[in-house]
């Protein structure tokens, strides 16, 4: 039975990107498409391994820490040093994540205070608009 074999077209409308952006994961060494002429052949594992980048940037990673989780499991070494490397590299992200949350909080808050001081000082301004609305007519009477 044959291996299952993609073109560059094909990939680019499963995972809904770009031709240029699936060269670029080749020129970067996450994929190694065959060659027939011109014509790039990507195999299941190179799906695979599209699959898995796409997966890392969604999770923040850069490509260059995608690539080497990814060569890892090329390598026939066992798997802890594997899940250690994936291990570290995540729970550094998580940090960074971590530490960007914190400061959009700390920024939420602030938005917050500054949208009740503005609100509180709307509330006056419309008040003493409306206080002034109702003495005009009144002195002019008088």
């Amino acid at each position: 039975m044959p291996a299952q074999t993609f073109t560059i077209s094909q990939l680019a409308k499963e995972f809904d990107l770009t031709t240029r952006a699936i060269r670029f994961y080749e020129d970067m060494g996450l994929l190694t498409p065959e060659r027939a002429g011109l014509q790039r052949i990507y195999s299941a594992r190179d799906r695979a391994r599209l699959t898995l980048t796409l997966r890392a940037k969604r999770l923040g990673l850069s490509l260059t820490e995608a690539k080497d989780i990814l060569d890892m499991y090329d390598s026939p070494r066992d798997t802890v040093p594997q899940l250690e490397k994936f291990l570290g590299v995540l729970g550094a992200h998580r940090a960074q994540l971590e530490a960007q949350l914190a400061e959009l909080q700390a920024n939420l808050v602030e938005v917050r205070e500054h949208e009740k001081k503005g609100r509180a000082t709307l509330a006056k301004a419309q008040k003493a608009k409306e206080t002034n609305k109702t003495r005009k007519p009144a002195e002019a009477r008088a």
